[in-house]
């Protein structure tokens, strides 16, 4: 970490940036792209990143006061929720495990949200035991064939590129098997294909990979050693989906909190209680996930982020929950079911009822909560392993 970048000379190094470069008008987005690929070259989208790859060595804890003086002077931001696996998944996985050329390909376009991203780990076999994954990547001269389906795929219809975890070797236990890939989604044999949820929209899709070639140059880590790439994104994921910064009384506790205060008629003493001990909880969840970030500040995130992932798809389900509960039929009314193909998951934007049935899947997305809570036994709590048959035997003799 280079210590001569103190708050000081950040504040600094943005105020010189800010004065050469302009802010471009709304509406302007060639002047918008080249802002944000300026702000990168000049170090400033990812502080903490080495010199070149959009940052300066830093300390991660000054982005907050940099990413604050550029909304402040109305500079544009790279609309961080459209592109949150690129930034959360892909990116913190490619700058431990890529290449030099790997990384200087694909970090910037992913940092401007030039270039999307998705997430093809899921299969319909393989989800809460990712390490089952069926999907083959076999060798093809320079390159590799890749034949198989993926699930659950968020984005993926807008997607340039995709984090793909693949088996290359069916004769060895299901964990050494894998390697990990930069997938080509324009690549031909990609075929994505919309998912409608239960909420009507149709936000994930199935993706269809039918003798995709993709070049070695590519594979992401050694041959072999996917689980171990796979599982720096897991970690980032966990933290990106439950630990993102929320104000107090922020999110679904503050809508739950608003509703209350807005509706003196629907109370009783028995929903009062039940509010009172989520929003205690609620806090403890936020002062936790602030905690972590302070963890991540120091380096990379630990099985902590499966815990506040966990915490974050309980609550999320008992608030909005209590939401419906508090507003008797009116809770009932869903504002829309037409089909529709969504950028972000707007929980706080929308009605109760959208908010209750969209709440199931957080505790199935980025690790079902049967699996962390099995990560936070054994390597938080260091509580005894759960007893699996499966570790040592080979990938091609298990039942499927």
């Amino acid at each position: 970490m280079d210590d001569t970048v103190t708050d000081g000379e950040a504040r600094r190094r943005v105020e010189r940036f800010l004065a050469a470069q302009p802010i471009p008008a709304p509406g302007d987005d060639d002047g918008r792209l080249a802002f944000l690929r300026a702000r990168f070259d000049a170090g400033l989208a990812w502080l903490h990143h080495p010199v070149g790859l959009g940052g300066l060595a830093a300390a991660r804890e000054l982005q907050p006061v940099v990413d604050g003086l550029f909304a402040a002077a109305g500079a544009p931001d790279n609309t961080p929720r459209r592109i949150g696996i690129g930034l959360g998944m892909a990116a913190p996985t490619i700058l431990r495990h890529g290449t030099a050329d790997q990384r200087e390909r694909f970090l910037r376009p992913l940092w401007t949200g030039e270039q999307l991203w998705c997430q093809l780990f899921s299969e319909p076999g393989a989800g809460s035991d990712l390490a089952a994954v069926a999907t083959r990547a076999v060798r093809d001269g320079d390159g590799w064939l890749v034949t198989g389906q993926k699930v659950w795929t968020s984005m993926a219809h807008r997607a340039r590129w995709g984090i793909l975890l693949a088996r290359t070797d069916p004769d060895v236990p299901k964990h050494r098997g894998l390697t990990y890939f930069v997938c080509d989604m324009h690549a031909p044999g990609v075929e994505v294909r919309p998912l409608r949820q239960l909420t009507g929209e149709a936000e994930f899709n199935e993706v269809f990979l039918t003798g995709v070639r993709l070049g070695d140059e590519l594979r992401l880590g050694e041959v072999g050693q996917g689980w171990a790439v796979a599982r720096t994104t897991l970690m980032n994921e966990r933290v990106a989906i439950g630990g993102a910064p929320v104000p107090r009384e922020g999110g679904l506790v503050g809508l739950l909190a608003d509703t209350w205060r807005k509706r003196p008629e629907l109370r009783t003493p028995a929903l009062h209680d039940e509010l009172l001990k989520l929003w205690v909880r609620a806090e403890a969840a936020r002062l936790t996930g602030v905690r972590l970030r302070q963890q991540l500040a120091a380096g990379e995130p630990g099985p902590e982020g499966s815990a506040v992932k966990l915490a974050f798809a309980g609550l999320a389900q008992q608030l909005s929950s209590l939401e419906v509960e508090l507003l008797g039929e009116a809770g009932l009314r869903h504002d829309s079911w037409e089909f529709s193909r969504p950028e972000v998951v707007d929980f706080t934007g929308r009605g109760a009822t959208y908010r209750y049935l969209r709440a199931r899947g957080n505790s199935i997305e980025g690790g079902t909560s049967e699996i962390l809570r099995n990560i936070v036994a054994e390597r938080v709590l260091g509580l005894p392993a759960e007893p699996r048959t499966d570790l040592d035997a080979t990938w091609k003799d298990l039942p499927r």
